[in-house]
């Protein structure tokens, strides 16, 4: 053995002297970029899906051009469930349709058969006016007209 001072004399220094000791930090941070993303989601959900109004001008403007397109099955997929038991698909043009291209031009909030809903006005290119009535049903359904 070689005795003498050597450059490095010391024992390695031990890394952690301390006693650990828990963070919360990452658990908050998880915790608090949550509720944010779930806030965000609430507030921007209108503007990704539209207003009620809108969702239910959309529905009705899909009936009727499916209407006029002669698409009865997609039409009839907009029905509520009362109608779909009330109407059959070969039935739809006779119940609902108008003649010519349809044009959605009002909305208006009111009561459907006890439930929330609204009454959309829709106007014919032949000159005539029908009114449906929309109600939220998995989505907004079409369920009359007048």
């Amino acid at each position: 053995m070689t005795t003498g001072p050597f450059l490095y004399d010391d024992e390695p220094a031990p890394l952690h002297t301390g006693t650990p000791r828990r963070s919360g930090k990452l658990l908050v941070a998880i915790f608090g970029g949550t509720v944010l993303v779930a806030v965000l989601l609430v507030v921007l959900m209108p503007l990704v899906k539209g207003t009620p109004e809108d969702q239910v001008r959309e529905a009705a403007g899909v009936f009727v051009a499916a209407l006029a397109d002669g698409d009865l099955e997609t039409a009839y997929g907009l029905l509520c469930e009362e109608e779909r038991a009330r109407v059959a698909v070969e039935d739809l043009e006779d119940e609902y349709g108008g003649s010519g291209t349809a044009t959605v031009t009002a909305a208006e909030e009111t009561d459907v058969d006890g439930e929330a809903g609204y009454d959309v006005t829709v106007r014919w290119s032949d000159g005539g006016t029908a009114v449906l009535s929309v109600i939220n049903e998995d989505g907004a359904s079409v369920c009359g007209v007048r």
